[in-house]
């Protein structure tokens, strides 16, 4: 029974690793959610197989063998015909275009305002007023441009209204209250009914955007 599973385990890891080589060489950050399902499936046919002595390892590489000629396949068609690889593989979203925040894509990807910039973070980028453009790839990954020659700021910035709410909680982070937010954003003839976000920091002010102002 033991020396059954070591066998199974060894013809598993191997059988694995050939399949993973002959659909090709990937960077996790390259890796699309098609590819961590049929990761994760084939994991699973050799798991199943390894754990139950009435699946032999004939039908286990049988198994492998037949998801892997599956993929392999979906891979090459959605190579030949492009209408294809965005149902199966996903395409890039432009989540901010020209500094303006696209709030259909942003919707689409389930992604709130709050959870962008804690990607940007992630890239070094503490303000939104430094964004041209951003792109979230099919991995799950964003590419950022930003604006040339713009300065870095001081401090990161503070978000003090998100998606069109005050953040009351930030307000009270920096010594401030909802008051003097109103009064600070009239004296620039600004609503606050009509912004969908602004940072604020202590060096630089304030950074608003309306909702006239997204796409």
């Amino acid at each position: 029974m033991y020396v059954t599973i070591v066998l199974k385990l060894v013809i598993g890891l191997a059988s694995l690793v050939i399949v993973t080589r002959l659909l090709g060489k990937k960077q996790m950050s390259q890796v699309t959610p098609f590819d961590f399902v049929y990761a994760l499936i084939l994991g699973g046919t050799v798991e199943e197989t390894i754990y139950h002595q009435d699946h032999t390892i004939p039908q286990m590489l049988f198994s492998i063998a037949a998801w892997g000629a599956l993929i392999y396949t979906v891979e090459k068609i959605t190579m030949k015909f492009d209408k294809l690889r965005a149902p199966l593989k996903g395409t890039s979203q432009i989540l901010i275009k020209g500094g303006k925040v696209n709030l259909r894509e942003l919707e689409r990807a389930s992604l709130e305002l709050e959870q962008l910039r804690g990607m940007l973070r992630q890239k070094n980028i503490f303000s939104l007023k430094e964004v041209n453009y951003v792109f979230l790839e099919t991995s799950g990954e964003i590419s950022v441009l930003r604006y040339p020659d713009l300065d870095e700021p001081e401090e990161p910035s503070i978000l003090l209204v998100n998606e069109g709410r005050v953040h009351e909680d930030n307000l009270r982070e920096v010594g401030k209250d909802k008051e003097w937010l109103t009064q600070s954003i009239d004296r620039d003839g600004i609503k606050l009914k009509d912004i969908y976000y602004a940072e604020w920091s202590e060096p630089t002010g304030f950074y608003i955007k309306t909702y006239d102002h997204c796409l």
